[in-house]
């Protein structure tokens, strides 16, 4: 009877280039060539949400990494060198980041060193909540931020920060570059002197080792070289606590940042253009009028005498008109009104918190003795500090702008609606039709002086004549100043710094920016908090270095058209002993071979340093295949299932039209004996791995029962996950897959099931499902026969 339970089979429409299983739920991530990244369950292969390629994200998905908590999946686009980060829940982007070349590897890894101080760190993680109110949830009621919560909760931003316990996401792309980000936000490490394009990457769960594997190619038309290096990160490890706290608080940061940059998102949505109007009205008025007075005079009469020229009157009445100017006012109270509570609830909350985790990183950084070395600055952490108090002076600003203009407004579309009902001969309401007291008369004499002013220059920048609404300016993303920048004349506290030329420039006082806008000084503060980032990644990336270096193979031209991300080596760190292991094949007599290299993650220990090929012999019975006893199989994909186990795809060496691939569990107890553990690897630098193949000591393995022959398909590809125990079987087409638990405990019911409706599958398909030239219709039709269930299938819950 098989060894695996097969749960699951289907025909996909797109070629699949990269497959991750979630480690914490029987979810698999796929991405395909059309640059979707898609959701599937382990029942039945179930889809659960596909994120189709956009223009703002990009096009073109290169690879896959989940965060160990299974609550965020990480993918990497080529085309616009950016990465993404998703909320498992639903398939909108949380937070975006680029880098500076395409992502060809990533690795999303879990520290798990413990020790007396991390733990006390764990648990008092929690601090900032005693401290600072619960931000705000954001409204969910904008486009912007409807496309990413949930209809229960809008809080999931807040999932970026996740758990304390340290965990990094590892970045490989080409060019040899590498870098490393803690919890999958902030930049930890810019690791230099790897050579060639990554092919894989792997950080040992202790920190004291990074293992990559690269591509090295002279030239496009040559063949590639693999090579692996084996880099010391020791400084990272000695300094575990300090580095998880300082991480931590850089991803608070971050959060935060995205925080406000949704708010102010919210903000910029909430202002409609329809405020406008007032400018563009009066801007054509000037244009069209005959006469040489200005529009400022022409509404002072109206306002002094009660009567209108005939020209305005005809802007009142026929272009604005009543109903107009009614809607106008409403619009303007609605908006400014959601604009003000949004900065006072979101914009002020995030900034405060921003500056409380800012604040105490420079206390952290002033403890030199814990920080200095890992490039931990105090200076550009106060520069972050005040770039921060001058955001919240300018949203301040903003505040006081919104309530002035509510005012202004309200008295004068009062004023000017009562006017226009007499022009118009309309019956008044009686509240209305009360008299303007000077006081009235004076505020909206003021209000025109102030607004109704013919500015030729403003006509010049930004074609218009009057900028009446003064708050849209704010939230304009744009460098150039200002067009009414706040009047300070006769502010005393602006006088006496003006006048105080040793309080100017203090330390203590955030500096003003009157003449930009919040977007403008945003985006000031993001940069300078970037900047404060970059040293520690700068220091601790230069501590990196070469501990080991080994050329193994080159490629074949055959392989280039291959899926980058399906080609082995592959990487896998043992987390109890701390050891790396590097699986790839070599080619010798016409069978490929499974060698695996082992390199301790302390790189000062040779100890378990050494490498075994491993061959297969015939282990499938002529009951099943015909054929001598001599045969053996080549390895066609592996990956490690868990510590102790690898999961092979193998094909018989001399394959025939009918023979069938296997899928097979290769314990490490059959490999490694007493003797093997000891064995140091001797090899001759001068020369690759495959030059010397013949003086590495190989292995013959019989499988006994953990092994499935896999009917009617051409398996090429596994991905696994010993956790959930399960794995997906990919073909050699990229578009066929199957699904299998594992470990299934004897149950001959189930089995009989199994096997029948494994019997059926292989009476209503093609024969041959995998040669995709051949089949393209039945794939096409396999796909719209799915399509029914797509909607069932994007309605299902994530429950594990």
């Amino acid at each position: 009877m098989p060894a695996f339970r097969q749960v699951g089979e289907k025909q996909l429409p797109q070629e699949v280039v990269f497959m991750a299983w979630s480690p914490k739920r029987d979810l698999i991530a796929l991405a395909n060539r059309a640059g979707e990244v898609l959701l599937h369950r382990l029942a039945n292969f179930q889809r659960v949400w596909s994120l189709p390629p956009n223009e703002n994200t990009g096009k073109e998905v290169t690879t896959l990494a989940w965060r160990p908590d299974g609550k965020i999946l990480a993918f990497g686009l080529t085309d616009t060198k950016r990465i993404i980060l998703c909320d498992v829940e639903k398939p909108e982007s949380l937070h975006s980041f680029s880098v500076d070349s395409s992502i060809t590897y990533m690795h999303w890894m879990e520290v798990t060193e413990e020790s007396s101080v991390l733990t006390s760190f764990y648990n008092a993680e929690d601090e900032s909540n005693l401290l600072l109110p619960k931000l705000p949830a954001l409204p969910k009621n904008y486009s912007t931020t409807a496309k990413i919560f949930s209809e229960e909760k809008s809080d999931e931003i807040m999932k970026l920060l996740g758990d304390a316990r340290l965990n990094a996401l590892v970045l490989g792309g080409s060019c040899g570059f590498i870098e490393i980000y803690a919890y999958g936000m902030f930049k930890i490490a810019t690791v230099t002197g790897v050579a060639g394009s990554c092919r894989g990457l792997c950080l040992s769960s202790d920190l004291k080792s990074l293992s990559v594997i690269t591509e090295i190619r002279d030239s496009s038309d040559s063949e590639a070289e693999i090579t692996y290096f084996q880099l010391d990160t020791s400084l990272l490890s000695s300094y575990l606590p300090e580095v998880t706290r300082m991480a931590r608080k850089f991803t608070h940061i971050s959060t935060l940042l995205q925080y406000i940059k949704l708010s102010l998102t919210c903000m910029c949505e909430a202002w409609e253009e329809i405020l406008m109007q007032m400018d563009s009205r009066l801007t054509k008025f000037v244009q069209e009028k005959n006469t040489t007075t200005s529009v400022q005079d022409e509404f002072m009469q109206l306002l002094l005498w009660g009567k209108a020229s005939l020209e305005l009157q005809a802007l009142l009445m026929n272009q604005l008109t009543v109903k107009g100017l009614k809607k106008l006012g409403q619009s303007i109270e609605s908006s400014y009104s959601s604009i003000q509570k949004l900065v006072i609830s979101h914009l002020q909350s995030g900034s405060e918190a921003l500056l409380y985790h800012l604040s105490e990183l420079k206390g952290m950084a002033l403890w030199k003795q814990k920080y200095e070395s890992l490039g931990l600055d105090a200076s550009g952490i106060e520069e972050a500090i005040t770039a921060v108090g001058s955001f919240i002076l300018k949203a301040n600003e903003l505040l006081q702008v919104i309530d002035s203009s509510m005012k202004n407004f309200k008295a004068f579309f009062r004023w000017l609606y009562v006017a226009m009902l007499r022009m118009s001969e309309d019956h008044v309401l009686p509240e209305l039709n009360k008299v303007m007291t000077q006081k009235d008369i004076t505020f909206v004499a003021d209000f025109l002086t102030e607004h109704f002013n013919e500015a030729p220059e403003l006509y010049n920048r930004k074609g218009k004549y009057f900028n009446v609404e003064r708050v849209g300016q704010y939230l304009k993303d744009e460098d150039d100043d200002l067009v009414s920048p706040p009047n300070t004349e006769g502010n005393q506290w602006f006088n006496f710094l003006k006048n105080t030329t040793h309080l100017k420039e203090s330390p203590l006082l955030f500096p003003h920016y009157p003449e930009k806008s919040l977007h403008f000084v945003k985006r000031q503060m993001e940069g300078i908090i970037d900047q404060c980032l970059l040293k520690p990644a700068d220091v601790i990336g230069k501590s990196v270095h070469q501990a080991f270096c080994m050329s193994l193979y080159k490629t074949s031209q055959s392989e280039d058209s291959t899926p980058q991300l399906f080609k082995l080596p592959f990487l896998w760190n043992d987390k109890t002993s701390n050891i790396h292991y590097v699986l790839f094949t070599m080619l010798e007599d016409s069978i490929s071979k499974i060698y695996i290299l082992r390199r301790h993650t302390d790189t000062s220990r040779s100890v378990s340093n050494g490498i075994l090929a491993v061959e297969f012999g015939n282990f499938l019975s002529n009951s099943i295949h015909e054929s001598s006893d001599s045969r053996c199989y080549s390895c066609l994909d592996a990956h490690f299932y868990d510590d102790e186990t690898v999961t092979v795809v193998l094909k018989e060496s001399m394959e025939q039209e009918g023979k069938e691939r296997v899928l097979a569990q290769l314990p490490l107890s059959s490999v490694y004996t007493d003797e093997d553990q000891d064995r140091e690897l001797i090899w001759d630098s001068a020369r690759r791995l495959d030059e010397q193949s013949g003086e590495i000591p190989t292995c013959t393995v019989i499988l006994e029962n953990q092994w499935r022959v896999l009917e009617n398909m051409k398996a090429q590809y596994v991905s696994v996950n010993g956790i959930r125990k399960v794995s997906c079987v990919l073909s050699s087409n990229l578009r066929h897959v199957r699904v299998f638990e594992m470990d299934v405990e004897d149950d001959g019911e189930a089995e009989e099931e199994e096997e029948e409706e494994t019997t059926q599958t292989a009476a209503g398909e093609p024969d041959e499902l995998n040669q995709s030239a051949d089949n393209q219709d039945n794939v096409c039709g396999a796909s719209a026969e799915e399509l029914p269930d797509e909607t069932e299938e994007r309605e299902s819950s994530l429950d594990p």
